[in-house]
């Protein structure tokens, strides 16, 4: 169990630096009018998705 913590920590970090330095990706809807603004990241959960199946797919396969 300490092992899929410090795997899936690792994960969460270098997602939290991709993250950073990518920002909002193409697809991702934004609107400002006046004092309201409205962000919803469509193609970020998409790709978050993808990689998160992906790393559970894999750690299933070990076990």
């Amino acid at each position: 169990m300490g092992k899929l913590f410090i795997i899936l920590g690792i994960v969460f970090l270098i997602i939290g630096i991709i993250w950073t330095y990518i920002g909002k990706l193409p697809g991702d809807i934004s609107f400002k009018k006046g004092n309201f603004s409205f962000h919803f990241p469509i193609m970020t959960s998409i790709v978050i998705s993808i990689v998160l199946s992906l790393i559970f797919f894999i750690l299933g396969k070990f076990r």
